[in-house]
C-alpha cells in the first residue's frame, strides 16, 4: 500500500540520525508542513444495495470484492485500505472508526486501539475519556483542539507521521484538513470502548436544559436547536487555512510548548540499520505522554525487526504498510507464529521474546507502542555478544567464530538472513 500523504519510508542520508528528534518538535510546528490538500485516490466499487437505506438491511457479500469499504447508506466513508473489519459509521458520509480492544483480543490487557477515518471538513466532536490517548496520524491532515485543567487552550495542525497525546479528562476535537486523515489511536486501558466517550451532545442531551441555562448564563431557549442524538463523526464547517483564526485567547494563555499536546514526530528524521530503519518517540522527547513510549519501524524486503523483548511492558504493534510474520515465545516452551498485513494489531506481554520478518517484496512498516517512561527493549544479539564468551560457549555450543560475529550494539532491524 502506497498513499499520498501516508508515513513516508525514510531516504538514505549522509549521517546517520539518532533514535531519538529534538525536543523542539514539541507542539506547535515552526514549519507548517501541512499537507496541500491531495486525497488518496482510493478505487473501488460498491455493492448492490450498499447504498440503501441501512435500515432496509440488505445482505452484502464482500468475500469476492477486491477493495470493500466501510459505507452503508449515507454512513460511513472510503476507506484506503483494504483493511475491512467491524466499523462504527460516521453521519452522512463523514468518517468511520473501528477498534480493538479485550473483546477481540483478550490478551491484550493494557492497550486498546481505534482506527479513524474522517472525510475533508470531518470531526470527531467534542469529547474527552477516561483513558490516556495516544495517536499516530496514518494519512492526510488534520487540526486538533484542547482545554487543560488549567483553562490553557491549545490548539495545532498535524500531518501524516505526527503525534499527539491527551490526558483522562481533557477535552478535545479533531476536525480533517481539506486532504481528509486517517489517525491511529491507542489507549492505555485493554477494555477501552469507543462507545462510552464522553460527547459534549451526549453531557447536554442528558442535562435538564433549565440548568444548562444556570450555568451557562443564557436563554433556556438557547438550547432549543441542539442535536437530538449524539454525532460521534460528523461534517462541519471547514476550518479555516490560517489557524490563527481559530486561536482563543483567554486570561490563563496557551498551553506551554513543555506541555504541548502534540509532536511534529514527522519532521524528525529515521535512524537508519542495514535491514531498514527506527525512529523512537517517549516521555523523554514527549513530556506530557508520561507513560506512552513508541518506535516506527521499516524492515526491508528480507529484513526483519531482531528478536528482542520489552522487560517493562508488553508491545501493542499496529501494522502500517507490507507483510510480516511474528513468532512469539513465552516460557517455558510455547511459540505462536502470526501473519500480518496492514491494518492488522499484534500484542507481545511484557518479556517474552518475539521478532517480525518482512515476508513481502515492498517495506514492511509498524508501529510498536509501550506503557512505559521509555522505550527500552533487550536485544538477543546483543545480550549474546555483551557475555563472556566461555559461558555463551558452554551453554550454547556456539563456535568461537560464530561468536566473534555477534555485535555488541542493537541491530533493531538486520538485513536478509545469512546463508552457509
Amino acid at each position: 500500500m502506497c498513499l499520498v500523504g501516508t508515513i513516508a519510508a525514510p531516504t538514505k542520508r549522509a549521517s546517520n540520525p539518532p533514535l531519538r528528534g529534538s525536543e523542539a518538535l514539541v507542539g506547535y510546528s515552526t514549519t507548517e508542513n501541512i499537507a496541500s490538500g491531495t486525497q488518496p485516490d482510493i478505487k473501488y466499487s460498491l455493492l448492490p444495495g450498499q447504498k440503501e437505506n441501512p435500515d432496509i438491511g440488505s445482505y452484502l457479500d464482500f468475500e469476492n470484492v477486491d477493495n470493500p469499504q466501510p459505507i452503508r447508506g449515507s454512513t460511513g466513508s472510503d476507506d484506503p485500505g483494504p483493511r475491512l473489519s467491524h466499523n462504527r459509521l460516521g453521519i452522512d458520509g463523514a468518517g468511520w472508526a473501528r477498534q480493538e480492544n479485550t473483546v477481540v483480543m483478550p490478551d491484550a490487557t493494557d492497550m486498546a486501539g481505534v482506527d479513524m477515518r474522517l472525510e475533508p471538513g470531518g470531526y470527531r466532536e467534542l469529547h474527552w475519556h477516561v483513558a490516556g490517548e495516544w495517536s499516530l496520524v496514518l494519512n492526510g491532515s488534520c487540526r486538533i483542539q484542547a482545554v487543560n485543567p488549567d483553562g490553557q487552550t491549545f490548539v495545532d495542525d498535524l500531518t501524516a507521521g505526527d503525534v499527539w497525546f491527551f490526558p483522562p479528562g481533557v477535552p478535545h476535537s479533531i476536525q480533517a484538513l481539506s486532504d481528509g486523515v486517517e489517525f491511529l489511536l491507542v489507549f492505555d486501558q485493554g477494555d477501552f470502548n469507543e462507545d462510552n466517550t464522553f460527547l459534549a451532545t451526549e453531557v447536554f442531551l442528558h442535562t435538564p436544559k433549565s440548568v444548562l441555562s444556570k450555568n451557562l448564563g443564557v436563554p433556556v431557549s438557547a438550547f432549543d436547536n441542539i442535536p437530538d442524538d449524539e454525532l460521534y463523526i460528523f461534517e462541519g464547517t471547514p476550518a479555516p487555512e490560517d489557524i490563527e483564526e481559530q486561536n482563543v485567547t483567554t486570561q490563563s494563555g496557551v498551553v506551554p510548548r513543555t506541555q504541548s499536546y502534540s509532536y511534529h514526530f514527522s519532521e524528525q528524521p529515521a535512524h537508519e540499520v542495514a535491514g531498514g530503519s527506527v525512529k523512537i518517540v517517549d516521555p523523554l522527547t514527549f513530556p506530557i505522554a508520561s507513560n506512552f513510549s513508541a518506535a516506527i519501524v521499516t524492515v526491508h524486503p528480507g529484513g526483519m525487526r531482531e528478536i528482542h523483548w520489552h522487560p517493562t511492558s508488553d508491545e501493542w504493534t499496529f501494522f502500517i504498510q507490507g507483510q510480516g510474520r511474528a513468532t512469539l515465545f513465552t516460557a517455558p516452551d510455547a511459540a505462536t507464529t502470526f501473519d500480518y498485513r496492514a491494518g492488522d494489531v499484534g500484542y507481545f506481554p511484557q518479556s517474552n521474546s518475539h521478532y517480525i520478518e518482512n515476508t513481502g517484496d515492498e517495506d514492511l512498516m509498524f508501529v510498536e507502542v509501550l506503557q512505559a517512561s521509555q522505550f527500552t527493549d533487550m536485544a538477543l544479539g546483543q545480550w549474546l555478544a555483551s557475555t563472556p564468551k566461555q559461558i555463551v560457549a558452554d551453554t550454547l555450543n556456539l563456535s568461537d567464530s560464530t561468536l566473534s560475529q555477534l555485535k555488541t550494539e542493537k541491530q533493531y532491524v538486520v538485513a536478509g538472513s545469512t546463508s552457509d
